[in-house]
């Protein structure tokens, strides 16, 4: 939080001579009946970094604070008229909740004595306790880091939004109140955080309904002397003594901490690392990640393997974070699984497994300057998901690990069907390098991996992600793998539609001829074509629909949608069209819908009407039509945009 987006606190009793005045009673019967509220508010609102044992003792206590030292006027919202709203002792209780929640996330000036808000409170005090709000879902998760990553004033704005449901204006002068100087700014800030309002009253953030759990009680025996000759810090902290000497030593990119915990200092421990042995997915019954074994040649680096722990649970400003969408990026609940910790070219990589996510930590060989951490989703994958992960990029190329039971890793050119695989060396499940899809300029190759097993032979193509995606084709419900000369035929016109598809965080991509329609010049049929691109959160699917003619070496993209059921498994109906211009000049719009279409018609800049799954009438260039198909079941669809 910067410290000039919150003005010093209004003087006391400087409110108009309108305002209602709140005498001492009102604003302790306003605060005891929406005390849990009030202390949710200052819990939301407070800074992340305090950690969630400390958020939770100080929003108890600036709750508690907020009580006027006699009467005094307070101005109230223009939208209370009725109940909470309505009270302006609850009004004045609220209003000295935020600006206090706001105060505390100030940063400490140098000749200036700090406001009561900033330090640690002196009450409530547990000991030997530590006291934490219960954990919610992915999505309560995934709404945390985003409010964390907010300032404190569109912290604020989203909970007096969400929580409160004030209108903006009521926001703009609660906010105003508070000492905000630049509410226009913390508004904007909080933008894009509506989806997450109904989880505010989630018992993840709730500061009232608590878990309880010890402190390390063999380190407080054991320190107890210095415990008691330092008690005042120990009260003020609420937390643990540090490790003796230097603890686990230097931390490499990793930001300060901000929480200890027994859980947090587990997931820390490189010591406490998952290895599973070399041979555990020969016998196991999953076939997934939670089955690969550690390899590489720096899996005894207890530094190496601490900075990555460290880094994964709070990454420095300096250090490059990316996602896939959908994937949380916090830190490890517990020990994570150790997949890899080797030299990859110029770096030190590490990948580790939680459960839900593959994470990979990359350090250059001479520092930790430069430091990267990528997170990718990977819950539910099975034996295809987990066929591969990417170690490193470099100059173009790319080394994958791959899965224990992969016995065979190959180089193949999708645009190029017939030009066969070149054999890729494993060593230890690292691939030699192989050349990247084509990024940038005209695409003329898209080379994909190929790994072969005991179950067969699949394509893998690297999409700017952790985790490779997987080639399919055929009908939804009845997919396979992209590996046979017909499977590899279908693909090569349309591989470099899948550059539309990069950083989406892409599972699998399906490819299907759904029509052929002879074209209206004679000159041979064309095909029609969806592709369909699934993602690890299951939102956001792809779906493409193309038309390629007799001759053309790449498909033309005719249409596209997100988030459609079109051309899945749930659904496989598909209708599309595209304006084409014959050999002889003329112009049509041609139109295809998947098996089960009855009849196609077309309004709007061109009107015509087929029976069946085919049309085509005649047009002119830049003619707009929208297509209406029915199905023979007599359902409606709409044609793909």
């Amino acid at each position: 939080m910067q410290s000039q987006d919150v003005a010093p606190r209004p003087a006391p009793g400087s409110g108009s001579a309108a305002d209602p005045v709140v005498d001492v009673e009102q604003a302790e019967a306003a605060l005891v009946e929406h005390y849990p509220r009030l202390v949710r508010i200052a819990y939301l609102v407070l800074p992340p970094g305090l950690g969630r044992g400390r958020r939770v003792l100080t929003a108890h206590a600036l709750t508690q604070r907020a009580l006027p030292r006699g009467r005094t006027a307070t101005p109230v919202i223009p939208a209370q008229s009725a109940g909470r709203e309505g009270d302006p002792g609850y009004a004045f209780v609220r209003l000295q909740v935020v600006r206090t929640a706001l105060e505390a996330g100030l940063p400490l000036r140098r000749r200036a004595w700090p406001r009561r808000s900033q330090l640690p409170p002196l009450l409530p005090q547990v000991w030997g306790l530590r006291l934490f709000p219960r954990s919610g879902g992915a999505d309560e998760l995934a709404l945390d880091q985003r409010l964390s990553a907010l300032s404190g004033p569109a912290r604020a704005a989203c909970v007096l939004r969400g929580l409160e449901k004030l209108p903006d204006g009521d926001v703009r002068e609660l906010l105003a109140a508070a000492g905000v100087t630049d509410v226009d700014a913390a508004l904007d800030e909080a933008a894009g955080t509506e989806d997450g309002y109904a989880l505010l009253g989630s018992p993840e953030f709730d500061p009232c309904s608590l878990q309880a759990r010890p402190t390390d009680l063999m380190r407080r025996r054991q320190h107890m002397k210095a415990a008691l000759a330092a008690a005042a810090a120990v009260a003020v902290c609420g937390a643990l003594l540090g490790l003796p000497g230097d603890g686990w030593g230097p931390d490499g990119a990793a930001a300060p901490p901000y929480a200890q915990n027994p859980a947090a200092q587990a997931a820390l421990n490189p010591a406490l690392l998952l290895k599973v042995p070399a041979a555990a997915w020969e016998s196991s019954a999953r076939t997934d990640f939670s089955v690969w074994p550690a390899r590489g040649d720096l899996t005894g680096d207890s530094a190496l393997l601490r900075r990555a722990l460290a880094v994964w649970a709070r990454p420095g400003e300096r250090v490059q974070v990316s996602a896939t969408p959908g994937t949380p990026s916090g830190g490890p609940s517990g020990p994570p699984q150790l997949l890899y910790a080797g030299t990859v070219d110029n770096a030190r990589v590490v990948l580790l497994y939680d459960g839900l996510r593959v994470v990979r930590y990359a350090e250059p060989r001479d520092g930790t300057e430069g430091a990267a951490l990528d997170f990718a989703r990977v819950d539910g994958a099975d034996r295809a998901g987990a066929g591969a992960v990417v170690l490193g990029r470099s100059d173009g190329n790319i080394r994958y690990l791959t899965a224990p039971w992969v016995t065979k890793a190959a180089e193949r050119d999708l645009l190029k069907p017939g030009a066969g695989a070149m054999d890729l060396t494993l060593t230890d499940g690292t691939t030699a390098p192989m050349a990247g899809p084509a990024q940038t300029g005209a695409c003329t190759s898209w080379n994909v991996l190929q790994l072969t097993d005991a179950t067969g032979t699949r394509l893998l193509t690297d999409l700017g992600e952790l985790v490779p995606a997987r080639l399919t084709t055929g009908r939804p419900g009845s997919v396979k793998d992209a590996s046979g000369p017909g499977a590899l035929r279908a693909w090569a016109p349309y591989a470099c539609s899948l550059g539309a598809m990069r950083s989406s965080g892409v599972r699998s991509v399906n490819t299907w001829v759904y029509a052929s329609q002879p074209l209206p010049d004679t000159s041979g049929t064309a095909d029609w074509v969806c592709t369909r691109a699934e993602t690890w959160q299951g939102g956001g699917e792809r779906v493409l629909a193309q038309f390629h003619t007799p001759g053309s070496t790449y498909g033309a993209v005719a249409a596209k949608a997100e988030n459609v059921p079109a051309c899945g498994a749930k659904d496989p109906q598909v209708l599309a069209g595209v304006l084409w211009k014959s050999g002889t000049g003329s112009w049509y719009l041609l139109a295809a819908g998947s098996r089960g279409t009855s009849s196609i018609s077309a309004t709007g800049g061109v009107t015509g009407s087929a029976q069946g799954d085919l049309l085509a009438v005649k047009t002119r260039q830049g003619a707009q039509a929208e297509l209406k198909g029915t199905l023979e079941d007599g359902r409606a669809v709409s044609g793909l945009r």
